[in-house]
């Protein structure tokens, strides 16, 4: 049983805070604790533009968030390390030893979705919108799946 989840790209300032964001507004059965991190953060940044924009047109809070590194420390085995490619998990795999593999898992191969989530960096807004959208799909699986014990 899961008692932290952690959504894992690349800088840590758009999908990772727009799926913690999702997360909590849907809301678990139980407190777990849900944070995001970026593989590769030099130094802490605030939400992308359009991503805020995306989440604040759909309801969700977007203050005082900055991105921060995904650490040795953040890696134990009651934590949930979900990532938005494989390319990502298996970065983390590689970078992190005490990760417990079985708990690195891509968000959408976990909840049984076929596509990974778009990464919008760099696109329109409408792109931006589109990860959300199938960010808030696959979390929805995930917040059932969490509830449900598996």
């Amino acid at each position: 049983m899961y008692h932290k989840i952690i959504f894992v790209a690349d800088s840590g300032t758009c999908r990772e805070p727009m799926a913690v964001a999702i997360l909590r507004d849907i809301g678990l059965k139980r407190p777990i604790e849900v944070a995001a991190r970026g593989l590769v953060v030099l130094f802490p940044e605030p939400l992308n533009q359009k991503a805020e924009a995306v989440m604040i047109s759909n309801g969700l809070p977007t203050e005082g968030y900055m991105s921060s590194q995904l650490a040795a420390e953040d890696m134990d085995a009651d934590t949930l390390v979900l990532t938005m490619e494989a390319k990502q998990k298996q970065k983390v795999l590689e970078l992190f030893e005490t990760a417990v593999p079985e708990n690195v898992q891509v968000l959408t191969e976990f909840v049984g979705d076929e596509l990974e989530i778009v990464n919008p960096y760099g696109g329109t807004l409408q792109i931006y919108g589109l990860c959300y959208e199938m960010l808030l799909a696959s979390i929805r699986k995930l917040a059932h799946r969490i509830d449900k014990g598996e």
